[in-house]
């Protein structure tokens, strides 16, 4: 082969691009719902249309591909559909700062319709990156099917959705205390919300109670809501306040009474045993607010200030309305102190503003008549969770399942499909059709739709089903693939995702959405910090982070540490940067060695540069193998391999890739995708390059063995190197499908079929044009001897002696030596001589009958064989001078176990297993003692 055909080294640059097309324009991807095959179909988790793709990202889609193509090569209809997510609040608050940072205006200077044209632009933009970023990853998706969250096929399936949980009841709406937003100006779900402890004040103020000169004093760490208080509560067991039950206090600035109540929820050891009670702006007094019928005062606007309920304070921040409270209630002598205090504040998971717990009517799920089907699922194993740790996650969230909330005060999303009667609010028509309905149409000024639109997580909760055509149950897609095969996400979204897809999927066709679910880790990313001169933490990112992962020490000044990964902490490592600095191969292998079955994944530069090497080496490999196959034919090929020509090292290699196949099917049935590339990984460069290939290399070379034997082992090379190919495409498939055309150009025509036992399959496997059109590898079927088994135990401990010596005598491995061998006639040594010279390092090895005189050697004893290495003329002196030194370390060891043994002290006082192990050790010591005399005395 020339060299123009097969480079000597492997540009990953000049491939992909050109080998993704050639795959997409081959139909290669497309599946089909007619197929005979037995289904295997897998919903990507739709990425948001909010930027380009992150490593998270990279993860996901790269596990589920290499499923996808494993699957393929073994015999399924596959079917994987991409698409990607509107993301509601997070599409809106990017395109919002976007018209603001462009234009100088705010969502409210445009009509609905304006927006969402702005907004509708900027999916256009972002999804085609995205899917361009997904096919740069290899990502083998059926790119016909693709699916968007809000097309109409979306919209179609989401107001069917909606329409049969309102008419069965499981839809309603009501006044209820929720997570508000007041910078994106709408609700959040409860686990939309995430806690931090930030440092606060519990305030100390006086209420005056009416007709009495008495007063209750009240710790609390939010005294503007003041103004909506309706009641003081304390404990009925507290005796300091039993005798004020029923009273009322004074509150000032609004010039209302309030009622001085018991309730057992009040714990008489916090602050003063008495607590205000707001119900429209805490979930605690909410609940006592509902329970005792008090009235429920919302003294806030949507954006956080404080509304006409306020009074003097209207129109103020909480934070200025907090200040200008205390302040006044200083003034009238009503404060009394304020102390430090840690306070577990709500933030939005989007905007990070903090959360306001505000009343409004919203739309809910009621998620009770669901619990016991989203518990048997999993119970019943129709849906199977990996790690099954993760189970008992999911049952704990399915027992504490509250009502869902799934209104949302946005623009950009699914239209509430709820028109309301102007005149009379009892009057509701849910509509599943498009347009609007024929009530409404009829008489269009006493009605009007509602403003809101519906969590995002309601529209991705359908997704399984919009992909596969619901609600149209007659789709093709939707009998041949649902239940899909898989899920592949984060454990975080667990329950954000995973839960509300079983829920509403299996509302709407009664069946599970998927078979199996696996959850992979988070990514996190090694931090740099140092001081700066202001004496702050600051990050370090860029090249000097790339320097630090890839082993430069780190300065005295410089703190490491792994966290997830954050743009602010300088350790985000952009994939497409990476495809573009390694190659999509090794940027798939790495994270499929990262995807373990932990909750943290680390990934540094390292790990990148570590795959790109082996990318290099299976190139060099198969380079090195096209060499020497180059020469067979379409006739010989026919012909098979006659066993009787195989030696020891070559039913060895079969039986070490017998093995890997069944590991593999083992870690591809657990989802173990950090063994699946660890085990090819081990294989491929050290089972079948650094073992195999070094031995048969004088074969291959024409310098051992016969011209059959040599033919046997080019064919054997090609059975081998196809089939670990085969396996390494679902993690690396441009470089695998690239080498299967190197390889198929270098055999020229290809016998279309062979009954033979070890090449049949391969030859099966090159007749496409790509793997993806090959059966997966299949075990080679051919009769290990027993015999050879114990052979190649006794040639690995023969080559790991050879070596042990090299280390002792401080060798490089690139020092050819000479050895001679002593053993018993009934052994034929020479079946393992070639495997010693490949592996050790040996130009020659003598077969003696007793040892030789004249030279140094240094020498092993492997079962009952003497095995000697002679020390190279060069090393005499560095190697006697390892013997003296080895000599004198030997008898003070000798010495000091000697005294030790010899004293009564020790003998009467010491654990005996500790006296009989000083006596062992004495032993031994004596043993290496002589082995070193022995060898010194060669030097005379």
């Amino acid at each position: 082969m020339k060299e123009d055909e097969f480079p000597k080294a492997y540009d990953f640059k000049t491939v992909e691009e050109k080998l993704y097309a050639f795959w997409e324009t081959s139909g290669m991807f497309v599946s089909h719902s007619e197929s005979n095959k037995p289904p295997y179909a897998v919903i990507m988790p739709p990425p948001n249309v909010t930027g380009i793709l992150h490593m998270g990202h990279a993860l996901v889609n790269t596990l589920q591909d290499i499923l996808i193509r494993y699957k393929r090569m073994s015999g399924f209809e596959v079917c994987w559909v991409p698409g990607t997510d509107h993301a509601g609040i997070a599409t809106q608050t990017i395109v919002e700062r976007y018209l603001y940072a462009s234009f100088g205006k705010r969502r409210v200077d445009f009509s609905r319709e304006e927006f969402l044209a702005h907004v509708w632009e900027w999916k256009e933009k972002s999804e085609s990156v995205i899917l361009s970023q997904l096919r740069q990853l290899g990502c083998s998706c059926d790119w016909s099917r693709l699916r968007f969250t809000m097309e109409p096929l979306a919209n179609r399936s989401v107001r069917k959705a909606f329409k049969v949980l309102f008419d069965q009841g499981h839809i309603y709406q009501g006044y209820y205390l929720v997570n508000w937003d007041p910078m994106l100006q709408t609700a959040l779900a409860d686990d939309e919300v995430e806690y931090e402890e930030r440092d606060g004040w519990l305030y100390y103020i006086r209420y005056r109670v009416v007709n009495s000169h008495e007063e209750i004093i009240v710790a609390t760490t939010r005294p503007e809501t003041l103004l909506g208080d309706t009641a003081i509560a304390v404990s009925p067991e507290d005796p300091r306040y039993a005798h004020l039950l029923g009273s009322k206090v004074y509150l000032p600035f609004v010039h209302r009474e309030i009622p001085i109540i018991g309730d057992i929820s009040v714990d008489p050891s916090f602050g003063t045993g008495a607590v205000k009670v707001t119900p429209a702006h805490d979930k605690d007094d909410y609940r006592i607010g509902l329970q005792h019928q008090l009235p429920m005062v919302n003294i806030f606007t949507p954006t956080g200030e404080i509304n006409e309920e306020g009074e003097r304070f209207t129109g103020l921040s909480r934070e200025q309305a907090r200040e200008k409270i205390i302040l006044e209630l200083d003034a009238l002598g009503l404060f009394v102190k304020k102390e430090p205090y840690k306070l577990r504040v709500g933030v939005s998971y989007r905007s990070g503003a903090v959360i306001e717990p505000y009343l409004s009517k919203q739309w809910f799920i009621a998620v009770n008549h669901f619990r016991d089907s989203l518990r048997e699922f999993v119970c019943n194993e129709d849906i199977k969770i990996f790690p099954p740790e993760f189970t008992k996650n999911y049952l704990s969230w399915v027992n504490n399942l509250k009502d869902w909330c799934i209104s949302r005060q946005l623009w950009w999303g699914h239209r509430i499909p709820v028109w309301h009667h102007k005149e009379d609010p009892n009057r509701k028509i849910c509509y599943e059709g498009e347009g609007i309905p024929k009530e409404v149409a009829a008489d269009p000024d006493s009605w009007y739709q509602d403003p809101d639109v519906l969590d995002t997580w309601f529209s991705s909760g359908l997704w399984p089903l919009t992909c596969l055509g619901w609600p149209d149950l007659a789709s093709k897609d939707f009998e041949k693939f649902y239940p899909t095969a898989l899920l592949v996400t984060g454990h975080d979204i667990l329950f954000f995702w995973v839960t509300r897809m079983v829920l509403l999927c299996s509302a709407m066709v009664g069946k599970q959405p998927f078979s199996h679910v696996f959850l992979h880790g988070l990514i996190f990313g090694k931090s740099y910090k140092r001081y700066n001169a202001l004496g702050e933490w600051t990050y370090i990112s860029g090249e000097e982070k790339r320097a630090y992962d890839l082993g430069q020490a780190l300065p005295e000044d410089v703190v490491a540490k792994w966290e997830k990964l954050s743009k602010s902490k300088g350790n985000v490592i952009d994939p497409l940067e990476m495809i573009a600095s390694y190659g999509a191969d090794a940027v798939r292998m790495t994270l499929c060695s990262c995807a373990n079955r932990g909750e943290q994944i680390d990934l540094d530069y390292r790990l990148f540069e570590e795959y790109k090497n082996f990318a290099n080496k299976i190139w060099n490999g198969a380079r090195f193998i096209t060499s020497h196959i180059s020469q067979l034919t379409g006739d010989n090929l026919a012909q098979g391999i006659d066993t009787q020509d195989l030696g020891l090292e070559d039913y060895v290699i079969i039986d070490k890739f017998n093995c890997l196949l069944r590991q593999l099917e083992s870690a591809y049935t657990t989802y173990a995708f950090d063994k699946m590339i660890s085990m090819a990984y081990e294989f491929f460069k050290n089972d079948f390059c650094s073992t195999y290939i070094e031995i048969i290399k004088p074969v291959l070379f024409g310098k051992r063995g016969s011209e059959k034997s040599r033919l046997a082992k080019q064919k054997l090379l090609l059975v081998i190197l196809v089939n670990v190919l085969g396996v390494l495409h679902p993690i690396a498939p441009f470089i695998t499908d690239t080498l299967f055309a190197k390889v198929k150009n270098s055999l020229g025509d290809l016998p279309a079929n062979s009954s033979d036992v070890i090449m049949g399959h391969a030859l099966s496997m090159l007749q496409g044009d790509s793997y993806m059109y090959s059966p997966y590898p299949k075990e080679i079927k051919i009769p290990f001897p027993d015999h050879l088994q114990e052979s190649w135990s006794l040639a690995e401990r023969l080559v790991y002696t050879i070596r042990n010596i090299r280390g002792e005598m401080q060798l490089d491995s690139r020092v050819s030596l000479d050895a001679f061998v002593l053993c018993p006639s009934e052994i034929a040594i020479d079946v393992y001589v070639p495997i010693m010279c490949a592996l050790g390092g040996l130009s020659s090895v003598e077969l003696l009958k007793e040892e030789p005189k004249g030279r140094l050697y240094s020498f092993g004893v492997v079962d009952t064989i003497r095995l000697g290495v002679f020390v190279p003329s060069q090393h005499l002196v560095k190697e006697k001078g390892r013997l003296e030194k080895e000599k004198k370390r030997l008898e003070s060891a000798i010495e000091s176990a000697s005294n030790l043994l010899a004293s009564e002290s020790f003998r009467t006082r010491a654990n005996p297993d500790l006296v009989h192990a000083k006596e062992e050790a004495l032993k031994n010591y004596r043993v290496e003692l002589q082995n070193i005399l022995n060898k010194l005395a060669s030097f005379s």
